[in-house]
């Protein structure tokens, strides 16, 4: 174990992104095989969901130094949840940590999902219609300013130490990468599997187009949280829709583009709606 500690103390960058690339290249080969629906260009498809890799770089950058300044000063101030468990066990602290974090991560998810600004960018991982591995790299810079945001946050309330966020990432990357895979898990195992662990079955119907189904299963790694809180939802394969209601155009999907600036064309047309409304209810007072 502290062989593992001391690994995770000083792991580099570089170590993370080749797991999420061979995550990424052995659930792409696996979706070829068991995939239960590969009908769209999944080159072309990849290739516009990876291109979000370099427009997100530069937020990951500038907020990994106050990743690094937080960790250091919670550490030395002996600040977070964490520094008032007594035990010396290093399991012990890490699952606690992992459990603590987990949850924290679930909150996020919901948030998302109800503030509506938060909406506005999450949704552009959401509009993803043809939901596959490369989904998991679908996310605006925007909301990877305001996920890193919330975990900065969750990191000064624990005081995690940072070989347990890193292995905890470790795991967070292998598991969203599987979450998302393009193939579905035997009935009977994802039954067993999904009471604790979120499964690529349980997280399809998270993508479903259409509420309540979207407004579920909001787990990260774990799935108990889903359950604790009445937000688990299963789903046959063949009655799933990937996408986002609102927005359905592939036109607009599926060009990089027109994907990027979705957040801000679709706050702006529900502004106008919002206007009409109140426009319409002021005529009808006027009467």
């Amino acid at each position: 174990m502290n062989s593992l500690v001391e690994y995770f103390s000083h792991v580099p960058d570089s170590h993370r992104i080749t797991l999420l690339v061979v995550a990424i290249f052995l659930t792409w080969n696996f979706e070829n095989i068991l995939s239960f629906r590969l009908n769209f260009n999944k080159w072309k498809h990849a290739f516009t969901n990876a291109s979000f890799i370099f427009v997100d770089a530069p937020v990951q950058l500038v907020l990994g130094f106050l990743f690094n300044y937080l960790l250091n000063w919670n550490q030395q101030h002996q600040v977070g949840i964490i520094h008032y468990i007594s035990s010396k066990n290093t399991l012990l602290l890490f699952l606690v940590s992992f459990v603590i974090l987990d949850f924290f991560e679930y909150i996020y998810h919901v948030v998302m999902h109800k503030v509506r600004l938060f909406w506005y960018v999450h949704l552009v991982h959401h509009s993803d219609q043809d939901l596959d591995v490369s989904t998991t790299l679908r996310e605006h810079p925007v909301e990877s300013f305001i996920r890193l945001s919330f975990t900065l946050l969750w990191v000064f309330l624990t005081g995690v130490p940072f070989w347990v966020l890193m292995a905890r990432q470790f795991i967070q990357i292998v598991s969203n990468v599987i979450a998302h895979a393009d193939f579905r898990i035997n009935d009977r195992l994802d039954n067993a599997l999904s009471y604790i662990l979120v499964t690529p079955n349980m997280h399809q119907v998270h993508h479903h187009y259409e509420m309540p189904h979207t407004d579920s299963n909001y787990g990260d790694v774990l799935s108990i949280w889903d359950r604790m809180f009445g937000t688990f939802q299963t789903m046959k394969a063949e009655d799933l829709v990937f996408g986002i209601d609102t927005v359905m155009d592939k036109e607009k999907t599926e060009k990089f583009g027109s994907i990027l600036s979705m957040p801000f064309t679709i706050s702006k047309k529900h502004t106008q709606n919002e206007e009409i409304v109140i426009d319409n209810t002021e005529l009808v007072i006027e009467n």
